[in-house]
Formats: structure tokens, sequence, C-alpha cells
């Protein structure tokens, strides 16, 4: 049993990766679903989250609660429905926002770009040159995105565990290499794994709870003992305070 994380350019076939990992392991395959979890959770309108989660961050700063808000309701409802393990996520920065447990196996699936742009314009029968500009303009608003949240490039190997060009190799062979990889005694959930996923999830929840008092809050969860850090006057660490009270009972 694993999380599968897949990260992804556009048109590079790892949607149809992620999809038949899935399908061939019995496992849930999530993306969109995250966003209806969030938008369900928190009641933030679906087209907010939507351009929160896929537009620059001079867009993200336009919305009314702030790109960190927004990721932490994103976060929280992640968290949540990969808890139960056999998951195959491929959306926003799995990698990151599921970092520090065990049991996720990171991949990144990459494509040359003259491919890329051959797919973009057979799906959407458009010119080669507008195909390209859109394909270059969607990966410079991935790499400004998470550079700016994680001071990270999505680009950068190190951040994965798998990384497969997938232009000299089928779908399928790509799909091999996951699913092998996949039941590496590594990647297996332990009882220890599990428990980090636990306080990943539980430390998510309480975040996206206190993110509207103070949007730079930071919380940490071990064995569900919970840390809360903040940097805020005294107005606001009050306010976070009678907050936590409330949640102490609620969770």
């Amino acid at each position: 049993m694993a999380i599968i994380t897949i990260s992804r350019g556009s048109y590079s076939k790892g949607k149809e990766v992620a999809e038949e990992v899935a399908r061939r392991l019995g496992y849930e395959c999530l993306s969109r679903e995250v966003i209806l979890e969030a938008s369900d959770l928190y009641q933030i309108p679906e087209i907010k989250l939507v351009k929160a989660i896929h537009d620059a961050p001079s867009i993200l700063e336009r919305l009314g609660r702030g790109r960190l808000a927004f990721i932490a309701y994103y976060q929280s409802a992640l968290t949540r429905l990969v808890q139960k393990d056999n998951v195959v996520y491929h959306g926003l920065a799995g990698h990151l926002l599921l970092k520090g447990v065990p049991h996720v196996l990171k991949v990144r699936i990459i494509s040359n770009l003259a491919d890329r742009v051959r797919n973009e314009m057979n799906r959407e029968s458009i010119g080669e040159q507008e195909a390209r500009s859109l394909i270059q303009k969607d990966d410079q608003e991935r790499r400004r995105w998470t550079q700016s949240l994680y001071g990270a490039d999505p680009w950068d190997s190190s951040l994965y565990d798998l990384v497969i060009h997938i232009d000299r190799f089928t779908v399928s062979n790509a799909v091999d290499f996951v699913c092998e990889a996949a039941a590496f005694e590594q990647f297996r959930t332990t009882a220890e794994s599990q428990k980090k996923m636990d306080d990943l999830a539980l430390a998510s929840e309480i975040k996206a709870a206190l993110v509207n008092i103070d949007s730079g809050v930071a919380v940490a969860s071990e064995f569900g003992n919970v840390l809360v850090f903040v940097k805020a006057d005294d107005r606001h660490t009050r306010k976070i305070r009678g907050r936590i009270k409330v949640l102490s009972r609620e969770i």
C-alpha cells in the first residue's frame, strides 16, 4: 500500500499514466476531487480555488483571503483524502504538500516540448506557435507558483523518487515503472509512517482553521501533540488561543 504523487507538465501524458496506475493497482485516482473537497469543507467557490491553485502569485494576491489561506485549505483537503492510503494523486504539488510522509512515492513525468506542442495542437485544433506559447506560459506559471510558495523548482529532479522521460516509452511502460517502484518495501505503509500521515493531516486541518486569523501561522504535530507557532500582536494571539480552545474540543 502506498500514496503515489505524479507531477507533470501539461500534455506530458502524466494524467494518462496516473489513471492507468490507479486502475492497475486498484487505487483511487485524485486530482480535481481535492478542489471539490476543499470548496465543500471551507465554503469557497470552486472557481476561486481553481484560480488560486493554477494562476501565478500576482493573481492569488488579489483574492480576498490571500494565497496562503487557499493553499492551507487545499492541503487540508488533500491530506484528508489521501490519509486512508491506496491513492494516486496527480494534482498540485503533491510531492511538496505531502512532504515528510515515508510511504509517498513521488514521481515526475517529463516530455520533450516538441511532443507536447503536437499534443496540444491535436487536442485544441490550434497552430504550432499558439500551442507552444500556451505550454510555455503554463510552465512558467507553475514554476513561479512553486518557487513563490516553497522556494523550490518543480523541474528539480532531486524533489522526486522517480523521474520518467516518457518520449521513448509508452504510457504502459511508464505505468510498469511506477507500479514496480510502488511495490518496493520502502514505500509500503507502516504503523510509523501512517502516524506521520495522520500528524500531517491533523496539523493541516488545524492550520486551515487558524489561517483566517493569522495567515502566517505554522502548525506542527507529532504523535497527536500539536504545536502552533505565531508571529503576531497580542490581539491576534488572543484570538488564536480562543480558537484553539474551541478546536481542542471539536477535533
